[in-house]
């Protein structure tokens, strides 16, 4: 009779774990995306805005309106900062997304690995036993014809 394999709640439990890290891997690398695609915005809100300035300069401006671009400029720089510090950490959590995925990975192979030798070892031990019951039965018939004669 077939033993059943005594890790399959382990390995059930690392395809579920490698699931989730791929998902959650996903969720990470959409979300750095996202924030990446903000700072080009930011990036291209302070060109605009910047040549915006330029252009004004050009054609006179009184010192408020400089001193009022000069300063919003300052302040998309400071988001433009922040938003660097925000795709740095979402690489960071990407990185440590891999990490799991690859850990996740190895935990579920190793254990696909011992659910196939045990599967391996069921199939030789029922091999086995279907050549031992082959074995037997012609015994008991070689036996059977041997007392007829």
């Amino acid at each position: 009779m077939a033993q059943p394999f005594t890790l399959q709640p382990l390995l059930d439990l690392s395809h579920r774990n490698s699931e989730f890290a791929t998902r959650k891997l996903g969720e990470l690398t959409r979300a750095q995306n996202s924030e990446q695609k903000k700072l080009e915005t930011l990036l291209q809100f302070r060109k605009d805005y910047q040549e915006k300035f330029l252009v004004q300069s050009r054609n006179g401006m009184d010192s408020a309106g400089i001193s009022n671009f000069q300063r919003f400029l300052v302040r998309l720089d400071e988001a433009v900062q922040q938003q660097r510090g925000v795709i740095e950490q979402a690489a960071r959590s990407v990185q440590a997304g891999r990490e799991a995925l690859a850990e996740a990975q190895r935990s579920m192979k190793s254990f696909d690995t011992l659910a196939q030798r045990h599967a391996e070892a069921q199939q030789l031990q029922s091999r086995r036993m279907e050549q031992k019951m082959q074995d037997e039965q012609a015994g008991q018939f070689a036996a059977r014809n041997t007392s007829n004669e």
